[in-house]
């Protein structure tokens, strides 16, 4: 275990979040979702263990600027994945098709009163990244606004929305899912190296909850 972040090292790890998400949902709360085909297998298992979501809110950490149809929507990965699955008491998708700015903005607007999130679900990217705030960017500095509008500096190159730091940090709970060869070097920084600009990743924790990062064997080699 590192200071402030708990390392699974799971055989399947997509089982494994699966098994934390529907537990999640038992709860009820609002969870945020991430998109990548490791979480889209999680949420399709996540479907079979457990199918009554009606005291879920579901939210997105981040979303492509593309209507909810195109095949690079993480809203619609989830859509296809999970949430035709299951019965949930409210979707919030950002509304990529508007574009970044009237997009975030939508999505500050439906946050409400909305403090903090109950799960987070994230990923991590071969440089760091997270979300879609990336390294050394300036949507790394703001630190009033809960959801902002992103350029890409990855495929695909389009427009993004994304939650900001201090909200990601508010959560109660925080849940890494990262596999992969080419995501030993970031898992290192973010999970057992400082706190760096240059990997996003290594900046969030669950403030005042706990902090989880499930990985494979290929993911967690240099930790």
């Amino acid at each position: 275990m590192v200071s402030d972040i708990e390392i699974v090292v799971a055989e399947h790890p997509a089982q494994d979040v699966a098994e934390r998400l529907a537990a999640a949902a038992r709860k009820g709360g609002h969870i945020v979702l991430t998109g990548g085909s490791t979480p889209r297998i999680a949420y399709e298992l996540a479907a079979g263990l457990e199918t009554d979501w009606t005291d879920v809110e579901l939210w997105w950490g981040d979303e492509r600027c593309v209507p909810p149809d195109d095949e690079r929507s993480n809203y619609g990965m989830a859509k296809q994945a999970l949430v035709d699955r299951i019965s949930v008491g409210a979707v919030h998708r950002m509304r990529g098709e508007l574009g970044r700015d009237q997009g975030a903005e939508l999505y500050e607007q439906e946050l409400g009163a909305l403090e903090r999130f109950d799960l987070v679900l994230l990923g991590l990217g071969p440089d760091g990244h997270l979300a879609s705030l990336y390294p050394g960017q300036a949507t790394l500095d703001e630190m009033e606004r809960r959801v902002i509008g992103a350029e890409a500096k990855l495929e695909p190159y389009v427009d993004r929305i994304t939650l900001t730091l201090p909200m990601l940090r508010r959560a109660n709970e925080v849940l890494f899912l990262v596999t992969g060869k080419d995501k030993a070097d970031a898992a290192k920084r973010a999970f057992a190296g400082e706190p760096s600009r240059s990997t996003p990743g290594s900046l969030v924790r669950a403030a005042g909850g706990r902090t989880t990062a499930v990985l494979d064997a290929d993911a967690a080699a240099l930790l």
